[in-house]
């Protein structure tokens, strides 16, 4: 096993906005990926007042080879948590709001009803707050990106994760080509879209340029690159910790195939400072 570098380092959670946000996301009771997957910017981000919402339960029916979200077939569907989510969005006063879901491929329509059912509930509650979602592939069923289209997030973030070569044993089902179609479709449909890979998996410079190169292809406004890492023994192994020259690189190199936002950094992770980059964004 690699040793871990010094540059990554997580925040300690604590404050009072951590504890606000804590109490905001437990007293709904509701899951947020911060939580689920482990994430090592948990204390930075619950410390400036802002969270994940994980929505359609806490068991995901894919197995991908970094993700900690619990994997199994889910009980049940849970119709009460939009007017949750948006009751937690507006006790926290979030001007940005990220919601994600674990995939339901047992579900006919993926969760798609249930997606635009939160975005309406958050959208009614908080007119005034930006509505950033991070959404699965739904199994490539049309229908459903169209009825995820029409609830008119202000950004349509949907993860590449790794490059075309290493999507079987990274992805799970996934299916890169599904990923570009899905993509080029919100861009389309006339969204801002989002999109983000982990480095460290064993991808190469010259097959990272092409993934690059084909999401500014199909119009994804903004990226971001972090830094993979094992959150247990049972998951794919890190290869390499790549330096945060090389992401700075990476950063540049994004900016000249025409992304408008490129966030790229060994602790960025797709949901990282996303109230950021929506300003940069909008601006």
């Amino acid at each position: 096993m690699l040793k871990k570098p010094k540059w990554l380092k997580a925040q300690i959670p604590g404050g009072e906005l951590y504890n606000e946000t804590l109490a905001a996301v437990k007293g709904n009771n509701l899951h947020t990926v911060c939580e689920e997957a482990h994430c090592p910017n948990l204390g930075e981000c619950w410390s400036r007042g802002t969270a994940t919402f994980m929505i359609l339960g806490d068991t995901c029916t894919r197995a991908c080879g970094f993700c900690a979200v619990k994997t199994g077939r889910p009980t049940e569907l849970d119709l009460g948590e939009p007017d949750r989510v948006a009751e937690a969005v507006r006790l926290m006063k979030l001007k940005h709001v990220v919601l994600t879901s674990v995939a339901r491929d047992e579900l006919a329509d993926g969760g798609a009803e249930v997606w635009v059912r939160t975005v309406a509930a958050v959208r009614q509650a908080c007119p005034a707050t930006r509505i950033e979602i991070l959404i699965p592939d739904f199994m490539g069923n049309e229908e459903s990106w169209n009825k995820v289209f029409a609830s008119r997030p202000d950004i349509l973030n949907h993860n590449t994760e790794t490059v075309p070569r290493l999507v079987k044993q990274v992805r799970s089902v996934a299916r890169w080509d599904r990923t570009l179609a899905l993509l080029a479709a919100a861009k389309k449909a006339g969204l801002a879209t989002k999109s983000g890979l982990m480095l460290g998996l064993g991808e190469e410079d010259a097959e990272l340029k092409e993934t690059l190169q084909s999401l500014a292809e199909v119009g994804v406004d903004i990226l971001t690159l972090g830094q993979y890492l094992q959150p247990t023994p049972a998951h794919l192994p890190v290869k390499e910790f790549v330096p945060p020259e090389k992401f700075a690189f990476w950063k540049e190199w994004a900016l000249g195939q025409g992304f408008k936002v490129v966030e790229s950094g060994p602790m960025v992770r797709s949901s990282y400072h996303a109230d950021e980059q929506s300003l940069k964004f909008a601006s």
